[in-house]
């Protein structure tokens, strides 16, 4: 409730007979009253929403009111308590709304700080729709670009915070189409960042990895930053398709000097290697995965789970030369027909190499992905006449082998047998 001392110098305001150019010295006794008040903070909240009202009026000019109303902004801002806070803010919004055109600048100030407010409470998507409805393209205001891209920026980085990706592109698109007249280094890594999550909610993995893994090299970022960063780098890599693209993003992280301080470097490392990794290894890296990477796909598995079932896929096409569809489920932990599905996709796509013998149920494995020509059964039994003498030779090295450990054995224990 407005307090009688505020409510009489208000009515007094808007009787008085006196010139124009002296009221606004009369409004800012009032808002010193309110300030140097020792009521109740609710009280003070309901004197500046009165003030705000009365200065928004007829009884004083557009000129003589901006000041007092940005006075009057700068009190609310400094209000303890964030719902009253939000509660005075978003009066005085209601208030501006017929005149915003005449008051821009203030109700900017007045939007930038119910957002602050907000996103304290973490309403983000109350503080995205506020920020919203800044006029940034004005015929009565000059608003730099710098400042254009930072509001930007922070809509799109507040729907992040609710997984809100389409919203959030939509203005990081606004941005990119000033990114090359910004000069602030803050701003562009904000760029980067929004960007890079961009891509990881997408599930555009292999990008956000490379964009995770430029945002760690930045020199204005904190020690902690930019470890995080080449963290979330590794586990977009991960998550990645299994392919020559990605084993080159992983080759390009693991020689970073970087990775072997961070948690996911053990994943990263038998990924690079092209080890299989086991249940255990999973389930320990799925727990400090985000909501969003752990989301179901269409054939009803996760993107985590897809992406170790095609990694150890690809290990099992570096340990074999061919193996059976029902060897390869098993290794997989997945029944033959998903098991033989994955293997054909990475076939088609030129993941791996080779074919899929389906009287015999047999995958044959051949030389490395996009670099052998797939099809016809000519092909093959090319490949097949080749693993049979892959095999001859290796049957031929352990008979050697075996041999010579005989040989070795009758030297050190010569025994005589009696036929």
């Amino acid at each position: 409730m407005v307090s009688a001392v505020v409510a009489k110098g208000l009515q007094d305001l808007e009787d008085s007979s006196a010139p124009q150019q002296d009221k606004p010295a009369g409004y800012q006794k009032v808002l010193d009253q309110i300030l140097s008040s020792t009521a109740s903070t609710q009280d003070q909240t309901s004197d500046l929403e009165a003030f705000i009202d009365a200065i928004l009026g007829e009884n004083l000019g557009i000129v003589a009111a901006r000041p007092l109303l940005g006075a009057a902004v700068e009190s609310i801002k400094g209000l303890p308590d964030l719902e009253l806070r939000i509660k005075a803010g978003t009066t005085a919004l209601r208030s501006l709304e017929s005149r915003v055109a005449s008051f821009e600048e203030q109700d900017a100030q007045l939007r930038e700080m119910l957002a602050d407010a907000y996103t304290l409470q973490e309403e983000y998507i109350e503080a995205a729709k506020v920020l919203q409805g800044i006029q940034l393209e004005s015929s009565q205001r000059r608003v730099p670009d710098d400042h254009k891209v930072s509001i930007w920026i922070r809509i799109c980085r507040l729907y992040l915070e609710e997984d809100d990706t389409t919203s959030a592109e939509s203005y990081l698109n606004r941005a990119k189409n000033l990114r090359h007249k910004v000069n602030n280094p803050e701003l562009v890594l904000g760029f980067q960042l929004s960007e890079a999550r961009i891509l990881d909610a997408s599930r555009k993995f292999l990008e956000a990895s490379q964009a995770y893994h430029s945002f760690s090299f930045s020199t204005v970022l904190e020690e902690e930053e930019r470890t995080r960063a080449l963290s979330s780098a590794i586990v977009c890599a991960v998550l990645a398709g299994a392919g020559p693209l990605r084993s080159r993003a992983l080759a390009k992280l693991y020689k970073d000097e970087r990775a072997p301080q961070v948690p996911e470097f053990g994943i990263l490392e038998k990924m690079f290697l092209d080890r299989l990794l086991s249940p255990e290894e999973v389930k320990k890296f799925s727990e400090s995965l985000s909501p969003h990477q752990l989301a179901t796909t269409s054939d009803g598995s996760t993107v985590l789970a897809k992406a170790v079932v095609e990694h150890n896929l690809l290990g099992v096409s570096r340990l074999y030369d061919n193996i059976g569809v029902d060897e390869l489920a098993s290794l997989l932990g997945l029944d033959a027909d998903k098991a033989e599905g994955y293997a054909a996709r990475m076939l088609e796509q030129g993941r791996i190499a080779g074919s899929i013998d389906q009287i015999d149920r047999l995958i044959l494995f051949e030389g490395t992905a996009n670099g052998v020509e797939r099809g016809g059964s000519e092909q093959r039994r090319a490949i097949s006449g080749k693993g049979l003498r892959k095999w001859d030779t290796r049957v031929q090295g352990v008979a050697e082998e075996l041999e010579r450990v005989a040989s070795m054995i009758q030297l050190q224990h010569p025994v005589c047998h009696n036929p």
